[in-house]
C-alpha cells in the first residue's frame, strides 16, 4: 500500500499533466480535506517531491484567500542542461536527489526508459559504496550523462 505522502505526489501530478499550462492552482486546505491530514502534511510533499531540482516551482500565499499554485518546469532548451551540469560538477549528490534527477530527465525525454534504467543502476549505492565516496563519484557520473546528452542533436530525439 501506497503512503500518504505518495498518493498526494500521485494525485498532483496526475492533475498536472491534465492542465494544459502546466499549471496548477489549489488551496492547501481544500488538498489536506481530500486526503484528510493536516496542511504541514502537504507542505512536506511539496517540499520533497516538487522542487526546483524536480522541475516544479512552488507559489503559494497563505490565509483565508491563500493558495498555492505548482508550476512544472519546462526543460527542453540545452542552457538549462548547462545548468545541471554546473550543479552536478564536482557536487556530492544523494542516492535520492540523483534518483529524482534521473526521474526528471526521463519525464522530459531526455532519456529513453532503458536509459534512465541503466544510469540509475550505474549510480545505485550498491555499485558506488565500493568505489568510496558514492556521493562524489554519483556526481561524477551525472555529469557525464549531462555532458553526453549535450553532444546529441535534440532534433533527433523528438
Amino acid at each position: 500500500m501506497s503512503t500518504l505522502a505518495n498518493q498526494i505526489e500521485e494525485y498532483l501530478k496526475k492533475l498536472l499533466s491534465l492542465s494544459e499550462t502546466g499549471i496548477l492552482e489549489l488551496k492547501r486546505s481544500d488538498l489536506a480535506e481530500i486526503f484528510m491530514c493536516v496542511p504541514s502534511q502537504i507542505n512536506y510533499v511539496l517540499d520533497t517531491r516538487f522542487s526546483a531540482n524536480q522541475g516544479y516551482m512552488i507559489e503559494s500565499r497563505r490565509g483565508g484567500g491563500g493558495y498555492l499554485r505548482i508550476v512544472k518546469l519546462a526543460m527542453d532548451t540545452e542552457p538549462n542542461l548547462v545548468g545541471m551540469i554546473k550543479q552536478a560538477k564536482d557536487a556530492r549528490i544523494s542516492r535520492q536527489s540523483g534518483e529524482k534527477l534521473i526521474d526528471r530527465l526521463y519525464e522530459e525525454g531526455f532519456l529513453s526508459s532503458r536509459e534512465a534504467m541503466l544510469v540509475r543502476n550505474l549510480t545505485d549505492d550498491a555499485v558506488l559504496k565500493k568505489a568510496g565516496d558514492a556521493e562524489l563519484l554519483r556526481g561524477e557520473l551525472l555529469n557525464t550523462v549531462l555532458l553526453l546528452l549535450l553532444r546529441e542533436d535534440f532534433s533527433e530525439r523528438s
